[in-house]
């Protein structure tokens, strides 16, 4: 499970993708603005779960997704990085940032720009779990 970290941001800014650049029905919107982060909190609570599970010294976990950069023994990589406090931030940003949109999706109800306040709040979400 510790392999989906990756997955965490990316829902989210999938989210963001699809509100923004498609004409989607307000019940659309919704859905993907609330299911994108909803997901994001469901691999997070999956990863928290084995994370936790793991002795003490070995609750670190580094996923290298590319390089970046490379210039003779200097390798850049763009990675994410997981801790016990990082597993915290992550957790309360995907926990709370889902029941933020899903309170939104009532509050939001008479906006005419329904789907572009979701599109920008999953826009949000990702940056912080970045």
């Amino acid at each position: 499970m510790l392999n989906l970290l990756w997955l965490v941001p990316t829902f989210p800014l999938l989210g963001f993708l699809l509100l923004a650049l498609g004409g989607l029905s307000k019940k659309a919107a919704a859905w993907v603005g609330v299911g994108s982060v909803a997901m994001a909190a469901l691999i997070t609570l999956g990863i928290a779960l084995e994370f936790l599970g793991l002795p003490a010294e070995q609750q670190v976990f580094r996923q290298s997704l590319w390089q970046w950069m490379s210039s003779g023994d200097l390798t850049v990589a763009f990675a994410l990085y997981l801790d016990p406090l990082a597993l915290v931030m992550m957790s309360i940003i995907s926990g709370i940032g889902f029941l933020i949109h899903l309170y939104s999706v009532g509050y939001m109800d008479d906006d005419p720009a329904f789907a572009r306040f979701f599109a920008y709040m999953n826009l949000f979400v990702a940056a912080m779990l970045l």
